[in-house]
């Protein structure tokens, strides 16, 4: 929406002034809380890593149903917990206002409207009814997202301390290659958030309907937002925290914070465990509480899990069943990953042991699949999403056809979204049972790429950012090529 519109819908100042009144107390609130919680967390902080001197660690960050789009989540997640507290002090209509406003902020304008006609005692209430008009001339100026021009960018797990990553042992130039540190993620997302960039889902992108014979059939979904902004979608690869990490500035695994959402542990030099955001989700997570309107109707990233050697930093795997932590890990993974699916995050499939899905020999593919579904599906349930491993496809450029069997097969195991990489700013094709997407790999390999290219044409972030605007400097040069 241009500013000049968007002035439009808000300059009667009266109605602006009492549905700011709301929001002025909700973002108190939000206030308040931030200042709590970052007193809890530096408290905790200093108390597992011994007070601030010059060895002392530094903690980065702190601490469904269907619908016309398909599984879009829960809502709420991308509404404001501000507005939920503010509900509690606010006179009812107030935080009714506060509420629809948190959902609007997210681009939710149905859900929103939606909220104030539904309680018959405040519906016809002055302020209420002139902020679902003001919804509803808002809903009139979106613009409707060209779903086949989405781009889709993906991660590995972060690097939190640059100096362990990058200590010259035998896994640097991986590393290196391929893991993006947090200070470069956390100005990327700043630099897309500068820019209109907005976060959407997959199922948000295409959605499983019907066709006119009732029979299942895959159909573009309507991402609508206001005039300048752009949606993406983001994923983020091996969510494991695999064995050969340990030690070298990663987190651990993934747990659930004291207020609910998903965060992440990390074992710290003197040996004690520290919580915060060590990794994308916290991170993406904190950013979005901070910056609402960059998540489309409580939209997060897809995360995708293999499987031998467990996930989200518990040994879920089978080979680990001798281990007496063996139970105990299933049943925490599960409640993390059902945390992660309450929180607005989609799971994927990346695969059991990690393997070039389009070459291994079929008999492997097979019994590959089966055992994601049995060690991985059976505790973060049942996903269509499948992000492959060295992002080779399972088949050419052409759309896939029951002649391909491997396509048929996971199409036979539930899949229905199919993403390979693809350096290009986008690529879609949506089929008659499939959605497939490219994805941009944002790792030192792919910067480094882009800051020695001497034709222009061979840069392939500019659209997103300048990648010597972003490039780590504790990196070592020249990153080697993959």
């Amino acid at each position: 929406m241009s500013r000049l519109n968007y002035g439009k819908h808000y300059l009667r100042r009266r109605r602006q002034r009492r549905l700011q009144r709301a929001a002025i107390v909700a973002a108190c609130i939000a206030g308040i809380g931030i200042c709590v919680t970052g007193a809890v967390f530096l408290g905790k902080h200093l108390k597992n890593n011994g007070g601030t001197g010059a060895n002392a660690p530094v903690v980065i960050g702190q601490e469904s149903s269907e619908n016309t789009q398909g599984e879009s989540g829960d809502a709420s997640a991308g509404a404001s917990d501000a507005a939920t507290a503010a509900a509690e002090i606010l006179s009812p209509a107030a935080a009714l206002l506060a509420q629809a406003k948190a959902l609007a902020t997210g681009y939710d304008y149905d859900g929103a409207i939606a909220l104030l006609s539904s309680d018959s005692q405040y519906a016809s209430d002055p302020e209420v009814v002139a902020a679902m008009a003001d919804y509803e001339a808002i809903k009139g100026s979106l613009v409707r997202a060209n779903v086949g021009k989405i781009t889709h960018v993906f991660f590995h797990s972060l690097v939190v301390d640059n100096k362990k990553a990058f200590d010259g042992d035998s896994d640097e130039a991986g590393y290196n290659q391929v893991m993006t540190t947090i200070g470069e993620f956390e100005q990327m997302l700043q630099v897309l958030y500068d820019k209109g960039y907005v976060l959407v889902r997959l199922h948000d992108m295409a959605y499983e309907g019907t066709d006119e014979n009732g029979s299942p059939a895959m159909k573009a979904g309507d991402i609508l937002l206001p005039e300048g902004k752009t949606p993406f979608v983001m994923s983020q690869d091996d969510l494991c925290y695999y064995p050969y990490m340990t030690g070298d500035g990663f987190a651990s695994r993934m747990v659930i914070g004291e207020d609910g959402k998903p965060t992440c542990e990390m074992k710290m030099d003197d040996g004690s465990i520290s919580t915060g955001a060590y990794d994308l989700v916290p991170i993406l997570e904190n950013f979005i509480q901070e910056h609402p309107d960059f998540s489309y109707k409580g939209a997060r990233a897809v995360l995708a899990f293999t499987g031998y050697e467990g996930i989200l930093g518990y040994r879920t795997a089978a080979s680990y069943a001798d281990s007496e932590t063996y139970e105990q890990d299933r049943q925490d993974a599960a409640k993390v990953a059902q945390c992660l699916r309450d929180n607005g995050w989609e799971l994927a499939s990346h695969s059991w042991g990690h393997l070039n899905l389009g070459t291994v020999e079929w008999d492997r593919f097979k019994a590959d699949t089966d055992k994601w579904e049995n060690e991985v599906e059976s505790l973060i349930g049942p996903t269509d999403i499948i992000l492959y491993p060295f992002g080779a496809d399972i088949g050419d450029w052409h759309p896939y056809t029951t002649e391909n069997p491997r396509y048929e097969y996971l199409h036979q195991m539930g899949f229905r979204y199919f993403c390979n990489v693809d350096s290009n700013p986008y690529w879609v094709q949506i089929g008659d049972d499939f959605m497939r997407q490219g994805r941009r790999n944002l790792d030192g390999y792919r910067m480094w790429k882009d800051i020695t290219a001497e034709d222009p044409s061979h840069r392939k972030l500019d659209d997103l950012f300048r990648a010597e605007d972003i490039f780590d400097p504790d990196r070592p040069t020249p990153v080697p090529d993959m």
